[in-house]
């Protein structure tokens, strides 16, 4: 069982990211607005890496893990109300981000990485489904280009540069987050609710 009283993610801890990106008049073309906007992304990455890492050092089995990564998923993939239409807007794409990360979590924990196949191949895979418009297919070689980065994997940039607009290539910036938790799973900036 895991230790009662490791959280790994909270209502409150997203509640009180919204309410920073609410306070803020944010222009996503503007550094500190596009920052405060990754760190929220960031933040539930990590989240889920500290949950991968306690899954691995089997401080949970795999159960508990695929329930916490679950009420991570829950609070933060949950409809968001806000006034301001864009912020609402900016929000949601944070959101649409994060959804390869939750599956690719709760498939490392529940089937481990691939076999074969690389980070680089999977988000091609995934670029050519979407010009197809399989986007469940698109999403699925992602989740796997994700265990492949729980595991270790690196996100090739030049792969990510040649990416078109759209939502896979929001899903790799989600996978970006991920790769980046992985690193580092500390607190994003300051941690004012201690």
């Amino acid at each position: 069982m895991s230790d009662p009283e490791e959280t790994f993610y909270t209502e409150e801890r997203w509640q009180n990211w919204l309410d920073r990106v609410e306070q803020q008049d944010l222009d996503p073309e503007e550094e500190d607005s596009a920052r405060l906007l990754l760190n929220l992304q960031d933040d539930a990455a990590i989240a889920l890496a500290k949950i991968v890492r306690a899954f691995e050092e089997d401080r949970l089995d795999e159960a508990a893990a695929t329930e916490e990564i679950e009420e991570v998923r829950e609070v933060v993939l949950a409809e968001v109300e806000m006034d301001d239409e864009e912020t609402a807007m900016l929000i949601d794409g944070v959101q649409t981000s994060l959804v390869p990360v939750f599956y690719a979590a709760e498939e490392y924990v529940v089937g481990g990485p691939p076999p074969e196949g690389t980070v680089g191949e999977y988000v091609e895979a995934a670029a050519d489904a979407e010009a197809a418009e399989d986007m469940d297919a698109a999403l699925g070689y992602l989740v796997q280009a994700g265990t492949l980065i729980v595991d270790g994997a690196e996100l090739p940039m030049d792969a990510v540069e040649e990416l078109e607009y759209g939502l896979v290539s929001e899903w790799v910036n989600g996978l970006d987050s991920l790769q980046t938790a992985m690193a580092d799973p500390e607190v994003v900036e300051e941690d004012d609710d201690g």
